[in-house]
């Protein structure tokens, strides 16, 4: 995952507008690492604010939930959104948190999904590879195990949102997402469209 500075423009502010931390790409094992040691550096940064737009495919669980760690403490507001750069301004554009990122997300203090980003959900799984004879690699998968599932339900509810979607996560094929609708994502306290 990458992380930058990106400056709000408004109007009349300037060099005062505010600057929000965007966070990019795959979550892996050092991703909460990283994430805290970008977060000591922009606070030095004039108008740093505590909102961070997330936008992945997913990644590591246990990274994962780290992050969504990591954002509570900080009593951060993740918008699922992405930063884009166009004509020397910072736009947000529609983002995705998918997977893995789901458990990030839920860190947030306040969790915002316009209506034109995407958040999906499927089941854990891990696909290991193992030598059989010289050469030859086999793909197993395995799955999370019910400890981890109940770890996920009560990190989620820690984090204010139902743990039903966990379980309904559960029984979604690892190879198909499922595309949260806004309703769903209100019913599990997962995330309002707006501040």
């Amino acid at each position: 995952m990458r992380f930058h500075l990106a400056r709000v423009e408004g109007r009349n502010c300037g060099a005062d507008c505010p600057q929000i931390i965007v966070a990019e790409g795959v979550i892996e094992q050092d991703t909460p690492q990283e994430f805290i040691d970008f977060v000591k550096s922009a606070a030095e940064e004039r108008g740093a604010r505590g909102v961070v737009l997330l936008s992945s495919p997913g990644g590591r669980v246990v990274a994962s939930m780290e992050l969504g760690a990591e954002l509570r403490k900080m009593r951060a507001a993740v918008i699922v959104a992405r930063s884009l750069r166009a004509g020397g301004r910072d736009l947000t554009a529609a983002g995705q948190c998918m997977s893995a990122c789901v458990y990030a997300m839920m860190g947030g203090i306040k969790r915002i999904v316009p209506p034109e980003s995407r958040v999906g959900i499927h089941r854990m799984s891990r696909e290991e590879a193992s030598g059989v004879g010289r050469d030859a690699r086999v793909a197993t998968r395995s799955f999370a195990s019910g400890d981890m599932v109940t770890a996920l339900a009560d990190y989620a509810a820690q984090m204010g949102v139902n743990p039903d979607v966990i379980r309904t996560a559960e029984r979604i094929s690892p190879d198909q997402i499922h595309i949260l609708t806004s309703t769903e994502l209100r019913k599990w306290r997962l995330a309002s469209e707006r501040f």
